[in-house]
């Protein structure tokens, strides 16, 4: 097996648990239309249902309201030129058919596909599944044990903003046509990242957090302890430069505000009182961050597509890119100027 393959696989098969089963459908399934967001958040909806059982009508009515929501803002929410469903969907917008249409549209239409395909990641179905499908003699589905421990989960909240990010991520892709047009993804503030095509548009699409949470686990790049909301806060979360802005003095072309280099942490690990500031990091966080990128380039578009134009299309380019800004900077922060906090948690990478 090789080296990409590995780095692909081990996302869920490190540590095996429900979120990271739930986040690889969420951030590493192939995507062709958006309707698997959909149907997650459709799903995050019923998380108090006390009757497992979901009719598809009852499941069309926040399915088809997400969709809605989103066509206003991006008109192209797939890949394919055509959609019937989602025609219908354009149509309610513009006021031309009922709501009754619609719901029987999204029942007969708008779950085609995705109900089979939503358990399946690099064409495997992953281990734990989250609802059964029943549509052939109840015309629904059911949720099952695994989806109501879930919710009950303390990165439950974590992972509902992180659908809806990876969602706006994937849906901009489309509406850029990123295979003709190099589209560039910057970090300004944890509140946005912000995209430029060639056009030279700057777009705020998404918020920094919720972009890169999915892919650490809900964990702090360094120390591995729980990155918790405090009161929908996010006092203990912190975008960092991993290698920090001083680097631009040592090459200026290095893309510091770029997804490559950018990492979630908790505020100890950032400016705490044994804090990194502005140190370099060692040479085995060096290594996490390249496999943690991996990770990215494994999501598809467009954090893929940002990143094989900032570090190279190979696998191999890539690694020796990463070596190069550290010997780099190495040459200006000083060999002995290295930082690694002690671990508080599970390994994620």
């Amino acid at each position: 097996m090789d080296e990409n393959r590995i780095i692909e696989e081990s996302f869920y098969e490190v540590e095996p648990n429900l979120e990271n089963y739930w986040r690889s459908i969420i951030l590493f399934g192939r995507n062709v239309a958006s309707y698997k967001f959909a149907l997650a958040k459709s799903l995050y909806e019923f998380q108090d249902r006390q009757d497992p059982f979901i009719k598809l009508e009852d499941l069309a009515v926040p399915f088809s309201k997400h969709l809605l929501e989103h066509l206003k803002k991006s008109g192209k929410q797939g890949t394919s030129l055509s959609s019937k469903f989602l025609d219908v969907c354009r149509d309610y917008n513009l006021e031309k058919v009922s709501h009754t249409s619609l719901i029987d549209a999204t029942v007969k239409l708008g779950f085609t596909n995705v109900i089979d395909a939503f358990h399946i990641v690099n064409s495997n179905e992953v281990p734990k599944r989250f609802f059964v499908d029943d549509r052939k003699n109840n015309k629904g589905i059911t949720l099952t044990d695994e989806f109501y421990k879930l919710t009950k989960n303390s990165q439950f909240d974590s992972i509902i903003s992180e659908t809806e990010s990876r969602w706006r991520l994937v849906e901009t892709a489309w509406e850029l046509n990123i295979s003709k047009n190099l589209i560039k993804i910057e970090y300004e503030s944890e509140e946005s990242l912000l995209v430029t095509d060639n056009s030279i548009r700057r777009v705020s699409i998404t918020g920094a957090i919720p972009s890169l949470n999915g892919y650490q686990k809900g964990k702090c790049f360094y120390c591995f302890r729980e990155l918790e909301d405090i009161e929908g806060d996010k006092k203990n979360i912190e975008v960092d430069h991993f290698f920090p802005h001083k680097l631009r003095q040592c090459d200026p072309y290095k893309p510091i505000n770029g997804v490559s280099n950018l990492v979630l942490s908790c505020v100890s690990c950032n400016r705490g009182e044994r804090g990194k500031f502005d140190k370099l990091p060692s040479l085995t966080l060096l290594k996490r961050l390249f496999r943690r990128n991996e990770y990215l380039i494994k999501s598809h578009h467009p954090l893929r597509e940002t990143l094989l134009s900032q570090l190279g299309i190979t696998f191999e380019s890539r690694y020796s890119y990463i070596q190069e800004a550290y010997n780099c900077a190495v040459s200006y922060f000083g060999f002995s100027n290295k930082w690694e906090p002690s671990p508080l948690g599970s390994n994620i990478f």
